[in-house]
C-alpha cells in the first residue's frame, strides 16, 4: 500500500513537470495537482503513523508488555546526567541525557526509557544513576525493585532526585 503511494505520487510529479515543460498546462491544472499531491502526502503520513501502531502491537503485545518511565523529583537543584536499567540481571536500557531532555525532565516531563516483553511473574529491577547538584555535586545511586508482573500491561515510573532517598518507585 505505501508502495503504491509512492508510485502515485511520483507519477502526479512527473505529469506536472511533464506538463510544465510542455508549456500547456493552466495554472488551474497546476492548482489541482498540488491539491492532489497534498492529499498523497497526507494519506501516506496516516498510513506510517497506523504502520507504527501496529508495528508497536505486534512487537509488545499487551499481555507481556512492560514500559519503564524516568521523571525526576528535585527539579531545579539536580541535573540528572545518565541512567541504566537492569531487568533480570541484564541491562536493558542506558541513556545518556542531553541538556533538553534535562530541561524538559526539570519541568515536570517523564521519559519513557524502556519497553519490552517478560512473562508473567516477579522480575528484579535494578537501576542505577549519575547526576549532579546545582552547586557541581555529583550523586550516583542504585536502587533495586520488584517488578510483579502480570497479564496485561505493566508500567512502572522511576522518580529519581538528588537527596539520600535517591530512587523511588510507582506501579502505574
Amino acid at each position: 500500500m505505501f508502495r503504491f503511494l509512492q508510485i502515485t505520487l511520483f507519477m502526479l510529479l512527473t505529469s506536472a513537470c511533464f506538463a510544465q515543460s510542455t508549456g500547456s498546462v493552466s495554472r488551474d491544472e497546476i492548482r489541482g495537482l498540488d491539491e492532489q499531491i497534498q492529499d498523497v502526502k497526507k494519506d501516506v503520513i496516516g498510513l506510517t503513523a497506523e504502520l507504527s501502531q501496529l508495528e508497536e502491537k505486534l512487537l509488545f503485545p499487551s499481555n507481556t508488555q512492560v514500559s519503564f518511565f524516568v521523571s525526576t523529583a528535585d527539579a531545579e537543584t539536580f541535573n540528572l546526567e545518565s541512567v541504566e536499567l537492569k531487568l533480570d540481571s541484564e541491562v536493558v536500557a542506558h541513556h545518556l541525557y542531553t541538556f533538553r531532555e534535562i530541561e524538559a525532565l526539570q519541568k515536570g516531563g517523564v521519559q519513557k526509557i524502556f519497553t519490552g516483553n517478560v512473562q508473567a511473574g516477579n522480575h528484579p529491577l535494578e537501576v542505577s544513576f549519575i547526576g549532579k547538584s546545582a552547586s557541581g555535586r555529583e550523586y550516583r545511586a542504585t536502587a533495586s525493585y520488584q517488578v510483579e508482573k502480570q497479564v496485561g500491561p505493566k508500567f512502572v515510573e522511576i522518580k529519581i532526585a538528588g537527596t539520600e532517598s535517591a530512587i523511588r518507585f510507582k506501579d502505574w
